[in-house]
């Protein structure tokens, strides 16, 4: 998942008056939390590839026909080029690199990983763009990245028989992952500005479902899948991707983007709690405090909490 692939409108987003936005906000955390419960269904029987390219196939699949009934079909055709590349790097990479983690760490470890998407976006922004980071920013990249340290520096969130030499792998797959979302996010602005919202989505889920279909076909197992682990897949592809790109976008249309972004906090939550419940994951007190840290981190260096100033007296 990311929540930073986004066209964000140019029109002026209405007044979010009503608790709408809010309901899109949770079910979106909700929908995007479970998508690690069900990578790691998937990756245990498909293996990490495969996982990756029938989920984006089938969130494809999805968006497609609501894309051309909406006259979008001309669009996509226009802009497929940049659309499939981003695709390539919002999609495509980072959902083989988080289901090739999950078969190390607990879905609950991996989504607080997730959580640093903004701070890598910030910083390939600052690369790309020359939008230097000041201030409380500075000072959240900081924090943001301290705490990941702090969680890759014990083995805590592993599966049972896995070495801290696999953990310290799979941080740097979903670290990785984290900065293929900020390389799209840079990626879309630069090269998909104006163009519609679901024209992206469509577009960049082909893009990544014709990046991953060779390997996947190279690496399908040999024996075929359960099917728990296809329904996890249709569920993944369907409403973890396909319904949850829908409100995404609408949740931006309705309460902006930077209210938008805050779905990053909600995501760990929730996956947490599937872990612990469906998976019987345990959560330790050392991954919650590094929670704690990473999220500070990234609420600075969003911009979405700022370290205030004292006001000086009026004259």
């Amino acid at each position: 998942m990311s929540t930073t692939n986004n066209n964000i409108p140019a029109k002026a987003v209405a007044p979010a008056n009503s608790a709408a936005w809010l309901v899109d906000l949770v079910l979106l955390g909700a929908l995007w939390g479970a998508s690690f419960l069900f990578m790691r269904i998937g990756a245990a029987e498909f293996g990490a590839l495969p996982t990756a390219a029938v989920r984006v196939a089938i969130a494809a699949l999805f968006l497609l026909p609501i894309a051309l009934l909406r006259g979008q079909g001309p669009a996509i055709a226009k802009h497929w080029k940049a659309s499939f590349a981003v695709g390539v790097f919002n999609s495509g990479m980072p959902f083989a690199l988080f289901c090739f983690a999950l078969l190390t760490i607990n879905t609950g470890l991996a989504a607080v990983l997730n959580a640093t998407t903004p701070m890598f976006g910030a910083l390939v922004a600052w690369a790309w763009f020359r939008e230097r980071p000041a201030g409380s920013r500075i000072v959240g990249l900081v924090i943001g990245f301290a705490g990941v340290a702090m969680l890759a520096s014990r083995s805590a969130g592993l599966h049972a028989g896995a070495t801290g030499h696999a953990a310290l792998w799979a941080v740097l797959a979903c670290l990785g992952a984290c900065l293929c979302y900020g390389i799209s996010a840079s990626a879309t602005r630069r090269h998909l500005g104006g163009v519609p919202a679901l024209t992206t989505a469509t577009g960049s889920q082909i893009g990544a479902t014709l990046f991953l279909a060779i390997p996947a076909f190279w690496l399908w197992p040999a024996q075929m899948p359960s099917l728990r682990a296809w329904l996890a897949l249709l569920a993944l592809g369907i409403a973890c991707t396909g319904i949850a790109y829908i409100l995404f976008f609408r949740l931006i249309e309705r309460a902006g983007p930077a209210r938008a972004l805050t779905v990053t906090f909600l995501v760990p939550v929730f996956a947490l709690f599937y872990g612990a419940v469906f998976l019987d994951e345990r959560i330790t007190q050392w991954m919650l405090i590094c929670a704690a840290v990473i999220v500070c981190g990234v609420a600075l260096s969003t911009g979405i909490v700022k370290l205030g100033r004292p006001r000086k007296a009026a004259a």
